[in-house]
């Protein structure tokens, strides 16, 4: 099995070391338009760079959607 994090509830195969901006870009979502929750915690777009994802992480991602 390959190494995988979790993603809003599905598993996703993730070659490491990865991080959460390269993952996020391979999802085909902008880092600067998501919230993320790493393992329960909230970052900030200023870590998305240098946050390191591991195998077993679990992710919540948010899509920002403007308008009113």
């Amino acid at each position: 099995m390959s190494p995988q994090v979790v993603a809003n509830g599905q598993r996703i195969e993730t070659s490491f070391p990865c991080s959460l901006e390269t993952f996020l870009v391979g999802q085909h979502l902008s880092p600067r338009c998501v919230v993320v929750e790493l393992n329960g915690q909230a970052v900030a777009p200023s870590e998305f760079q240098q946050r390191q994802l591991q195998p077993g992480d679990r992710l919540e991602i948010v899509k920002i959607v403007a308008g009113g």
